[in-house]
């Protein structure tokens, strides 16, 4: 079959390689949410050769792409796709030392994010991070005229979607004892936002 492919992934798979060596740790496991394509997954899995990189996505057709690429491009650190829907809780996910997530909360209904967070918070291991991707508002403003245009553009296509403020997500992360630790200027007009589950000294 041939692979599904987007030319975004391509492009962010580096810059968001390098926020992920400042916080992931060196072994341990990984649950990627919304994996979608697999390109992510099979290039940190290779990146990280000491963590088992768990993918996932909501929808079949996906998983079906990702396993395919990792049959065909992964390391062995790089596990079977499984199905995850995040607005159906509990997840039937082991505890796990990070949860990544790249462009799934702007494409998505707010609710799916709540769940994110909430389940994040019940999986992480005390001080496991949470890794988010993609373009937010902040102070409930556009960081840019495209990520305004982006905003329209998703909502039209579904209302349930859009570019969320990130005081809102830091909000709902602390809401479930998550603790925001900083965000990243990416290109494009992105961010990458890091949460960690608190540590005993921290709870």
């Amino acid at each position: 079959m041939n692979l599904p492919f987007a030319p975004a992934a391509e492009r962010n798979r580096e810059p968001i390689l390098a926020v992920l060596r400042e916080i992931l740790p060196e072994r341990g496991r990984v649950l990627e949410v919304a994996s979608g394509t697999g390109q992510h997954a099979v290039h940190f899995a290779a990146a990280f050769p000491g963590l088992v990189w768990q993918p996932s996505d909501v929808q079949a057709e996906a998983c079906v792409g990702i396993e395919a690429r990792r049959l065909a491009e992964g390391s062995p650190n790089l596990a079977p796709p499984i199905l995850l829907d995040a607005l159906v809780r509990p997840w039937s996910v082991e505890p796990v030392d990070a949860i990544v997530c790249i462009n799934m909360v702007h494409i998505s209904p707010w609710e799916a994010t709540l769940g994110l967070l909430a389940e994040a918070s019940r999986l992480l291991v005390p001080g496991g991070a949470l890794y988010l991707y993609g373009p937010y508002h902040l102070d409930g403003q556009p960081t840019a005229p495209s990520n305004a245009a982006f905003d329209a553009d998703l909502r039209r296509r579904n209302p349930a979607w859009g570019v969320r403020d990130l005081e809102a997500v830091i909000d709902a992360a602390a809401a479930v004892g998550l603790m925001f630790e900083h965000r990243v200027p990416m290109p494009a007009n992105n961010f990458s936002v890091i949460f960690r589950a608190p540590t005993e000294a921290s709870a």
